[in-house]
This record gives C-alpha cells, sequence and structure tokens, in this order.
C-alpha cells in the first residue's frame, strides 16, 4: 500500500475513535437490569421509559456526529484528490518547460534533413531516415536518439577476430532494428582483422595501439555517449569510459569546426560511396551513407563534400568511417542503400541499433 493511502486510513481511524467511544460508554451506562446470586431487581417501567428515552437521544446524537464525521472525511478525500490531481499537472506542464528548449532544438536540426521518410520508435530508440540529394551524389541520413545505452552496440564478424560477415547477416543474427558498417580493416591469411585500437565490451580487443599518421578512434562510452578522437596514451582514452569503438582515418568535425582533410585522402580515391557517424550537441547520433557506382573515383561523394553537409546539419563532432564496397545500411531486415560491389561487402566490426 502506497504512503498517500495509508494516510487516508490514518484519518478514518482517528476521525472514528470518538463516535466508538460513545457507543461503548453507552452500552456500560446504559444497563438496566442487574443480576445477582440473591434476588431479581427489576426496574421500574417509568425508570425504564426514561433510559430508553436517553439512549434514543443519544443515538441520535451519535448519528448526527457520524454524518459529521463522514461529511468531514468526503470533503477531507475530495481535497485530496483535487490537491493530487494539481500536482500532478504541476509536474506535468513543469516537465513539458524542461522538454521545451530540447524539443525546439529537434525541430530545427529536424528541419535542415527534410521529411523522414521512415520512423522508428520504442522506449530505447528512435530512429529517423531522410534521403539525401544535394545534386552532386545520393544518399542517406539516420537521426538516432539513444533513450538507453543498450540501444547500441558493437559486434564481430561472426563474434570472432579475424572473422567477417554482411551488415544484413550481423543484425538478423543479433536482431538489431538496424545497422551499419564501422571501422577500418586489414586482410591477412585470409582473414580481416580490425584496423588498430578496437574495443569490445569496455576491453581492449588486441591492445591499446598509439594513434600514428590519420588513424582516429570512435564509439561509444558506458552513458551512450560518442565519444572518439586520436590518442597517444591509453590513459586518455580510458578517462572517456570507452564502450566498444573502432579505427578508420579522417575525422571531420571537431566541435562544430571542419578539420583539414590529409592531402591523400582529398585524392584517394575522388569519390567514393562513404559512411560518416557524427553526434549533435544534444547527444543525438546521425550516419550519413552515400552511394556511388563503384570506387574508381568518379561516383559518390568526396570527403570535403560530406564534411560540408555534416557541418551544414548542425553536427558537432564527424569521424569518416570505412566507405566505398563497405559501405552497408540496413534497417528492419532490409538494405536501405545501393552497394558499390552489388551485395554487401563483408567486414569486420558493426555498428547496431537494438529497439
Amino acid at each position: 500500500m502506497n504512503t498517500p493511502v495509508k494516510q487516508i486510513n490514518r484519518f478514518f481511524l482517528l476521525a472514528s475513535a470518538p463516535l466508538l467511544g460513545l457507543l461503548i460508554a453507552l452500552l456500560i451506562s446504559s444497563s438496566i437490569i442487574n443480576w445477582d446470586h440473591q434476588q431479581e431487581v427489576i426496574t421500574p417501567k417509568s425508570d425504564i421509559l426514561t433510559t430508553t428515552g436517553t439512549i434514543a437521544e443519544s443515538l441520535s446524537q451519535a448519528e448526527v456526529m457520524a454524518q459529521s464525521t463522514i461529511s468531514s472525511i468526503q470533503t477531507t478525500a475530495e481535497l485530496y484528490h483535487k490537491t493530487t490531481s494539481t500536482m500532478t499537472s504541476i509536474v506535468k506542464l513543469t516537465q513539458q518547460a524542461a522538454d521545451r528548449p530540447g524539443n525546439i532544438y529537434n525541430d530545427r536540426i529536424s528541419s535542415k534533413l527534410g521529411t523522414p521518410f521512415q520512423t522508428i520508435d520504442s522506449d530505447k530508440i528512435r530512429i529517423e531516415l531522410y534521403k539525401v540529394n544535394p545534386g552532386t551524389y545520393k544518399g542517406y541520413a539516420m537521426k538516432i536518439k539513444l533513450k538507453s545505452p543498450k540501444a547500441m552496440k558493437m559486434t564481430l564478424g561472426n563474434d570472432k577476430l579475424g572473422g567477417s560477415e554482411t551488415t544484413l547477416k550481423a543484425v538478423n543474427r543479433y536482431g538489431a532494428v538496424a545497422g551499419i558498417n564501422a571501422g577500418g580493416f586489414a586482410d591477412a591469411g585470409g582473414k580481416r582483422y580490425p584496423l588498430s585500437t578496437t574495443v569490445m565490451n569496455g576491453k581492449y580487443l588486441t591492445g591499446f595501439e598509439p594513434t600514428y599518421k590519420d588513424l582516429f578512434f570512435v564509439g561509444m562510452n558506458s552513458s551512450g555517449k560518442l565519444i572518439g578522437g586520436k590518442f597517444q596514451q591509453q590513459a586518455d582514452l580510458d578517462k572517456l569510459d570507452p564502450s566498444f569503438g573502432a579505427s578508420f582515418v579522417p575525422i571531420l568535425l571537431k566541435d562544430g569546426k571542419k578539420t583539414t582533410i590529409p592531402l591523400k585522402w582529398q585524392t584517394s580515391p575522388l569519390r567514393a560511396p562513404r559512411v560518416a557517424i557524427g553526434n549533435y550537441k544534444d547527444d543525438q547520433l546521425l550516419v550519413l551513407v552515400v552511394d556511388g557506382y563503384n570506387e574508381s573515383g568518379s561516383s559518390g561523394a568526396t570527403l570535403e563534400e560530406l564534411q560540408g553537409r555534416l557541418s551544414k546539419l548542425g553536427v558537432k563532432d564527424a569521424y569518416n568511417l570505412d566507405g566505398g564496397g563497405s559501405a552497408s545500411l540496413v534497417v528492419n531486415g532490409r538494405i536501405i542503400n545501393n552497394p558499390s560491389d552489388g551485395a554487401l561487402r563483408p567486414v569486420p566490426t558493426h555498428f547496431l541499433f537494438f529497439k
């Protein structure tokens, strides 16, 4: 039983106590026939009538008191319910006022994306899918609000180091609602290994590797926030409490500002299918997947175009994930993008999203 109900029950007991005491007193004082071991004493008829009248009058007064008590209890109960209802309304209005700035910000960033052609909403995640077509390339944007840190995780191909599988297979095998390819990889001995520093379930898969050249690490912390950057010491990355993450090149945006795209990655290739992940200042995620016909450099988007689009969409930090034939976007068991290989490429790491 909850506290408000206990308080009402105590009130009923306290209010009824005087009435019960009065009734007990009347019963004790109204004895009109006494018995002893020697003889029977009979009270005269006139005394009986007087006593009966007194009892009737007392009962009448008790009834009045009872009615008054009941009325008081009803008034108190009504007041309690009104107070509870008022407090509930105040809490609701307060919550709405607190949510208003966030809702205004979300409306602003959503308006830059247009109208979603598909929406998924649950108590753990909200996903909105948009088409992106600035003229020079075509692609898709997926805005993600993680309502729970458990709504996103990274997986290994076939759950083993050196394994690889398509994003569609990973999504189906884990029962995810959506998925994208994650970090880069290196082939060796017929197997595919994640590139550089890789974290799974809070542990370094092959140990920490200091950042070199243009590599970066990107992933999520235990609170479901996007983390990333270049790290020379493991302690610096440990401070961000990584839950999972992978590595690739290069960083596109940092604190809302465009980074310098290394010369090598400006032309190798010039255009290509791309995948990027970033976050807004309210910690929502944005995934951008660009289509291309092949990896020859003649179709898709340049990194500068990708960077510019993410900046215009209001993204704060953004990281370029593996692209080309690895570019994959799967939602509700369906391949959304057009893989340049003609089919999804098996890769070693995937970012998956769950309802």
